[in-house]
């Protein structure tokens, strides 16, 4: 009796309730996360969850006196690399119901978006992991080994909620160093999820947006920096029905004005000042190569005063405060992958070989960045309250009333003292005749007031 209560019981009291809330293990069991014998999936994956909370990797914590009643450490790494488990359906349907309950929170004029973004996943140290790759960090400006992460996530500017991902391999054999195992079996979610590594980006873009529309996932745009900026893949995405806000670059792309095609330099010379705004250079209503009306909008980049920046709408019925407002919700992404990498040990807790650990252990990282981004909602926003919050503010409504209502009496009777008596005498009796015709529940509200001189 005690080892299964220890079995159920394996997450801190601060987690566990919001876990039961956002119903964690009843998305894993419907999305095919099961075992028929053993350590039951639900047990396991709470074992690897609370790592980052108790600051021990799975080595130190078989090392401590809690080894007794843990599985061993081939059991956790079958679970992690088991191929049939179909991860991406779990984490979507997680972030679906998450968000459902964060858009109850959120004003239904309120601005929701989808972001996408890719991140470098860093295995440097690695010889014989499966897919490894020769990669190339644009921020860091060096190669590494390892895959690049391409994540798909939802904010409304307050909340951010990581919906899908894809580590990305690469499609050329010279830059790739490993293969895909030849002994997968080709049916399964693993052999799959291989497959997409060896796309490039802008071809799965499409298909995770698609799918986080259809699970019902309420979004107007979608973000993105000016790596993905395409016209094909602008064109994709607005076919979906969705609009496109990106940032450009002077590239080959084409714009036409009139009867012109002109690059984005020569674009910003024929843009119509604005005027009024700091900040905000130009902006011009134009249509790309593929047919797509955009608007454009020039801003001053920060960082080097005599450069401007552009960003792209494909929703030319926003006016040019609104295009940079909603753009600047893109930077919810990076604070999600700073935070996953330093804080919840995304890359860095398992050193497996196999891509169904990279897959399996990167969905739990992102499900505890869901769960700590309810709880941070809910600690921050009053709503979260339900009803107490609604009593609460009438309670001090009424707290209000009586307190000004006090200080109303105190201003008149500090007046009456510095009057004539004749004067303070017709003021007392008004007064007088007020307070007598008041409703019972305001002079009980004042059982203390006394218009008398």
């Amino acid at each position: 009796m005690i080892a299964n209560f220890m079995q159920k019981n394996q997450l801190p009291e601060e987690i566990k309730a919001t876990f039961d809330e956002l119903q964690v293990l009843k998305h894993l069991r419907q999305a095919g996360i099961v075992k028929s014998f053993g350590f039951s999936c639900g047990t396991l994956f709470q074992l690897v969850f609370r790592l980052s909370f108790t600051q021990k990797n799975w080595f130190r914590l078989l090392e401590s006196h809690k080894a007794a009643d843990l599985p061993g450490k081939d059991t956790i790494y079958r679970f992690l690399n088991y191929p049939k488990f179909a991860w991406r359906r779990f984490l979507l349907a997680l972030s679906v119901f998450t968000i459902t309950k964060v858009s109850h929170l959120t004003r239904a004029h309120h601005t929701k978006v989808l972001i996408v973004d890719d991140s470098s996943f860093y295995r440097n140290r690695s010889k014989k992991v499966e897919l490894l790759a020769h990669c190339f960090d644009h921020a860091k400006k060096r190669h590494y080994k390892g895959f690049r992460m391409l994540t798909l996530g939802w904010s409304d500017g307050t909340t951010f909620i990581p919906v899908d991902f894809s580590l990305l391999s690469s499609n050329k054999e010279k830059t790739r160093v490993n293969d895909i195992n030849p002994t997968i079996d080709k049916r399964c979610s693993g052999y799959k999820r291989r497959m997409e590594a060896l796309q490039t980006a802008p071809n799965q873009i499409p298909e995770m947006v698609n799918r986080a529309l259809r699970s019902g996932i309420d979004a107007s745009y979608v973000l993105m920096d000016s790596w993905f900026t395409q016209q094909p893949l602008i064109r994709s995405l607005t076919d979906q029905g969705i609009h496109v806000i990106g940032m450009v670059k002077p590239t080959n792309q084409r714009y036409r004005v009139a009867s012109q095609w002109l690059g984005l330099k020569t674009l910003y010379r024929f843009a119509k000042p604005v005027i009024g705004h700091k900040g905000i250079l130009r902006s011009i209503r134009t249509q790309m190569a593929n047919e797509v009306p955009v608007k454009v909008v020039f801003v001053q980049n920060r960082h080097k005063q005599s450069e401007w920046l552009a960003i792209l709408s494909t929703d030319c019925t926003l006016t040019e405060q609104e295009i940079i407002r909603t753009y600047g919700m893109r930077w919810d992404i990076e604070l999600f992958f700073k935070a996953t990498k330093s804080l919840l040990k995304l890359q860095k807790e398992f050193q497996g070989r196999s891509y169904d650990l990279l897959i399996s252990h990167t969905t739990i990282v992102f499900t505890r960045f869901i769960l700590l981004s309810w709880q941070n909602r809910c600690s921050t926003d009053d709503r979260t309250l339900g009803g107490l919050f609604y009593e609460l503010c009438d309670e001090m409504n009424e707290l209000d009333w009586v307190v000004a209502l006090t200080q109303l009496m105190a201003i008149l009777q500090d007046a009456l003292t510095k009057t004539k008596k004749a004067i303070k005498k017709l003021v007392t009796r008004q007064l007088q005749q007020w307070m007598d015709h008041l409703p019972h529940y305001i002079k009980v509200c004042l059982p203390n007031l006394s218009c008398e001189s």
